[in-house]
């Protein structure tokens, strides 16, 4: 009967003290930290690795430190000429420092993602609508500044923001299409009016230079008889300028026949 009493009590001795050891080791992952609180008081930051705390007296708090993808939810958004979208983006950050991240802020997954909703509005509704579709970097290096300098005081560090859709209404689309079509048409028109004014230019400049020397005049002029002969199979008249006369001997010095 002795012996099982002691059987019994060295038993449960055993259990107790194997729930003790579980309670007192834990390990740790690489990318984890524990945040350790001794009576509720901040004590410091282990791992990774095997750690022993005091089952009861202390306490710990694991905290992810790899880098976090956050899906911002879908924001209406009121651009700065007063076009309406919806737009929503992705942020990767990590927690560089988990004290802050759990001493500073109760949760920094929920606190990060309202801040970077509220941040989005903000940001975009400063601009006009036709930033939001071709600016996109400059968006999202300009959220992400925000929102970094914002989390510094959480212990976390935003490395980037991504837009990823800029929703708009059909009838929005079809103006913006029409917008698109104007911008084309006006670019054509320059580019032939320069062309046209690119291309007198050197009519100009030709004329210019073949007014000083007649005989440059006269090529030309034959030059074109040959240009237009080639291509119309007919009979054309031309007056005979008289500087052409000079260029051929005898004809201005022949005597008309009596």
């Amino acid at each position: 009967m002795d012996f099982l009493l002691d059987f019994g009590f060295y038993g449960v001795l055993g259990v107790l003290l194997l729930v003790f050891l579980a309670s007192a080791i834990k390990i740790l992952r690489e990318y984890e930290r524990a945040v350790v609180f001794t009576l509720g008081r901040f004590t410091g930051v282990k791992g990774p690795g095997l750690i022993i705390i005091i089952p009861v007296i202390q306490q710990l708090v694991r905290v992810d430190m790899r880098v976090k993808v956050l899906d911002v939810p879908s924001q209406d958004v009121i651009s700065r000429d007063n076009v309406s979208v919806r737009v929503n983006a992705v942020i990767y950050f990590r927690v560089m420092d988990a004290e802050r991240a759990t001493i500073q802020v109760e949760n920094f997954m929920q606190a990060t993602s309202e801040l970077a909703q509220t941040t989005l509005r903000s940001v975009l509704g400063k601009h006009e609508l036709d930033e939001m579709l071709s600016e996109r970097d400059t968006l999202n290096r300009d959220i992400q500044e925000l929102l970094d300098a914002q989390t510094d005081t959480w212990g976390i560090k935003v490395s980037n923001v991504e837009i990823k859709h800029v929703d708009v209404n059909e009838s929005m689309i079809r103006a913006i299409a029409q917008q698109a079509e104007a911008e084309r048409e006006r670019r054509a028109k320059v580019i032939n009016a320069q062309g046209e004014a690119q291309a007198a230019e050197q009519l100009l400049e030709a004329a210019q230079l073949m007014s000083k020397d007649p005989g440059a005049m006269q090529l030309r002029y034959l030059s074109s008889l040959n240009i237009i002969a080639a291509e119309k199979n007919s009979t054309i008249i031309f007056p005979f300028p008289m500087e052409l006369a000079s260029l051929i001997p005898g004809l201005t010095t022949a005597k008309p026949p009596k």
